[in-house]
């Protein structure tokens, strides 16, 4: 039996790994901060070693957008230094280890849809502090690793879009929403099941990329009409632009992940953006 060490595990992935652990027959260790530093090497591979891990899914980021334009040295510790410590680690105990990462590497000044070897261009901190991770464990490159880049995340657990407009939906009678970004959600409970399903087939000498998200293609303003919809929820949504909704991190106007690869080598199928957004509502107890 594998036995799997998910960092991060108080965040909306390593929750939804959580809940859907019970249909599968590996032994998971699940923790958060106080119970492995992840910063620490000699901590990591402690913990991997008297637990005999097999597995590493790597949860754990910082993904305060905002916030990491003015505490990059924070953002840094955790979106590169851990995935450094956990590399070494891994390839030391030759474990094999699954690092989630985010379109927020690319610039988002594409036309067409993001392939994994296209150029990165990060224009954030939190942006920077997770390609240079990328980077720590591609030049570690222990066996048997990938990185998995997805965007625009959101879950049954932890603050999100999907939650942040149920709330204003119910509290005001109109909301600004940008229209001018456009990507693809990705609902972590698919992102989950998919990790969990590819676990046995990961075999590869050097470290490789792969994106995902849910299928479709939209805006922000898109996605919060369909929840409003969905939800049978009265506010209107009026579409604004990026430049009339500041924040002290710029986001990519475009971030459409190409997921060819993926589909490709482990054989899977991606569920539809609705789908996704359809079950989460079931599950908040929104869907109406």
């Amino acid at each position: 039996m594998l036995n799997i060490l998910v960092t991060g595990s108080s965040g909306q992935l390593g929750n939804e790994i959580k809940e859907l652990s019970r249909d599968y027959s590996y032994n998971f260790f699940f923790t958060i901060r106080n119970d492995i530093d992840i910063t620490d090497k000699d901590n990591i591979r402690s913990f991997c070693h008297s637990n005999h891990i097999n597995v590493i899914i790597n949860c754990a980021a910082y993904t305060a957008v905002d916030k990491a334009e003015s505490d990059e040295i924070n953002a840094d510790l955790v979106n590169r230094k851990a995935v450094k410590k956990l590399a070494l680690v891994s390839k030391e105990l030759d474990i094999k280890l699954i690092h989630i990462s985010t379109d927020y590497v690319f610039d988002g000044k594409s036309y067409k849809p993001y392939c994994e070897e296209f150029q990165t261009n990060p224009q954030s901190i939190y942006g920077k502090t997770k390609l240079e991770g990328e980077k720590e464990l591609i030049n570690i490159n222990p066996t048997n690793s990938i990185i998995i880049r997805t965007s625009w995340v959101y879950s049954y657990y932890g603050n999100n879009f999907v939650k942040t407009i149920l709330r204003l939906g119910k509290e005001k009678e109109s909301l600004g929403i940008i229209y001018d970004q456009v990507g693809t959600p990705t609902y972590a409970k698919d992102l989950a099941r998919m990790i969990l399903e590819i676990i046995p087939q990961i075999e590869n000498s050097k470290v490789e990329i792969y994106n995902y998200s849910s299928e479709g293609v939209l805006s922000w303003y898109d996605f919060a009409k369909e929840i409003m919809r969905m939800a049978k929820l009265s506010c209107k949504v009026n579409p604004i632009e990026t430049k009339d909704y500041p924040t002290p991190a710029k986001r990519p106007h475009y971030s459409l992940l190409n997921k060819n690869k993926i589909k490709s080598t482990f054989n899977i199928e991606i569920p539809y953006w609705k789908d996704g957004l359809d079950d989460c509502l079931k599950r908040l107890g929104e869907r109406k």
